[in-house]
């Protein structure tokens, strides 16, 4: 599970290391100075003394090409419960993780729809990590159903979608700042047989085939994906590829299902000067 957490993916587009911010810096060189202590443990065997110091030498100096390994942020030895998850993205930067999680919409239909509401994401993450301590250790004589197993499956699954997209929206948020990407309007009529809808954008340039990212952030509902467009229409004539230069309303047709009040984000090459 851990592994979908990519932390050089996460700060792609940050030019120097001093610009990952105090936190990050802490955790990585206490990271890396723990990897130095630790390297000769078999879970560390693909990493080498060069390797690990190379990081960090070319970020702190600003030479060269610098790299967060991954495994200096993962050094926690808990089963990932709900707290130790939280702790691990937080040292990445990434506040109140949990609160995405739950509100996540695969996490949402799997807990209101497939256990009805009897249990919670925490619940099923702890029950999830007790079968794995006990299989283990050996110390369970019960043997899981096949629904069970197939339950558990479809948990783990909603878990990492939640996560990945929790790391894709944390992406945003930084090349937002960097200039790298840019809001350009929201939907705000959807229809769910045609996975289609409205859009009011502004300022960018739309093609068929390329694709957009699709964010909503509340207290109740967390979405972030990136959907292919599959069809445009601009004042109702299919268009395969349209520039906006103010304000308009466009058809929009993804292959993905979508909703109202979705915030639309692009990709620099999509903006229009």
């Amino acid at each position: 599970m851990t592994k979908l957490i990519f932390y050089d993916t996460l700060f792609k587009g940050t030019t120097a290391y001093s610009d990952l911010g105090e936190k990050i810096q802490n955790t990585h060189r206490e990271g890396i100075g723990r990897l130095l202590i630790d390297i000769k443990k078999n879970r560390f065997q693909h990493l080498s003394v060069e390797k690990v110091v190379q990081g960090l030498s070319c970020g702190i100096t600003d030479t060269g090409k610098y790299e967060l390994l991954p495994d200096a942020f993962l050094l926690h030895e808990q089963n990932l419960r709900k707290e130790v998850l939280e702790t691990v993205l937080k040292n990445a930067g990434i506040d109140e993780a949990w609160k995405w999680v739950i509100n996540h919409k695969e996490i949402k239909y799997f807990v209101e729809e497939l256990r009805g509401s009897q249990n919670t994401a925490e619940g099923e993450l702890k029950q999830l990590v007790d079968y794995r301590n006990k299989a283990a250790h050996g110390s369970t004589d019960e043997i899981l159903g096949t629904q069970e197993l197939l339950d558990l499956g479809d948990f783990v699954e909603a878990l990492c979608k939640s996560l990945a997209d929790l790391v894709t929206y944390n992406i945003i948020l930084r090349q937002i700042d960097r200039g790298l990407v840019r809001e350009i309007g929201k939907i705000t009529e959807w229809f769910k047989k045609p996975q289609a809808g409205v859009a009011k954008v502004q300022e960018v340039t739309l093609t068929v085939g390329g694709r957009v990212f699709l964010v909503l952030v509340n207290d109740e509902l967390s979405y972030c994906y990136s959907p292919k467009i599959e069809s445009i229409q601009l004042n109702d004539i299919s268009h395969n590829q349209v520039e906006i230069t103010s304000e308009a309303e466009v058809g929009l047709k993804f292959d993905r299902d979508a909703r109202i009040g979705l915030t639309i984000y692009v990709t620099k090459s999509n903006q229009v000067d």
